[in-house]
């Protein structure tokens, strides 16, 4: 059975403090990168909402703007101003600790 993310948001969540997680086995990087790809996602679904035709198009212009994309949903991911990271990693936090 799962505990859902709900659940976790309260005191609990924000309760780590900034720079915990180093001794986890990197539970906080695979948190932020988790956050990252969902941004990313965010970021592409964005994109695709054109509302014109863009004059200056090419595959290479596409491509720098899914480089661009990914690099600036890193950074934010990084800041963790979302709070995504910060969930998936207290419930991921909680079942490590529940089962030692």
């Amino acid at each position: 059975m799962t505990t859902p993310l709900s659940s976790i948001g309260g005191p609990a969540a924000s309760a780590a403090p900034a720079g915990a997680g180093s001794g986890d086995g990197g539970l906080r990087k695979a948190a932020e990168s988790f956050e990252a790809v969902i941004l990313r996602q965010l970021l592409s679904s964005m994109r695709q909402a054109k509302l014109g035709d863009d004059i200056f198009g090419s595959s290479a212009t596409d491509n720098f703007r899914e480089m661009a994309d990914a690099k600036t949903a890193d950074s934010i991911a990084a800041m963790r101003q979302f709070g995504i990271a910060d969930m998936v990693e207290a419930q991921f936090r909680a079942r490590v600790g529940g089962a030692q």
